[in-house]
């Protein structure tokens, strides 16, 4: 059940996401569905693999490498997953960004610990 709930809420932030910013287009709610699995996914299975083979650079960089990964795995979904528009890689970087801060202040609002639902 929590897993259902999780994914709701990263599809409401998608959507909030989508609507602050122009670059980025949600053409409806089954769209932000898709591209929240579809983001969920990538995020299991193609991120850790992408952390670990850019670690020297990533370190060299401080960490802030780890957000060109989120921008380019934001910019696969957005090709994978019809209805749902990422214009470039700014837009998808912001994006990235825009996210994690919504799923933030929706983790407090639900009162959530963030990244586990009770």
């Amino acid at each position: 059940m929590a897993l259902v709930i999780n994914w709701l809420i990263a599809t409401f932030a998608i959507i909030v996401t989508a609507y602050l910013l122009p670059g980025v287009t949600v053409s409806g709610i089954g769209a932000a569905l898709i591209a929240a699995l579809v983001l969920g996914i990538i995020n299991v299975f193609i991120k850790p693999i992408l952390l670990a083979l850019s670690l020297p650079i990533n370190i060299f960089t401080l960490g802030l490498f780890t957000f060109v990964i989120n921008a380019l795995l934001v910019l696969l979904t957005s090709a994978v997953v019809p209805g749902f528009l990422v214009e470039n890689f700014w837009w998808a970087l912001l994006f990235g960004l825009v996210l994690g801060l919504v799923n933030y202040l929706i983790g407090i609002a639900t009162d959530e610990e963030y990244g586990r639902a009770k």
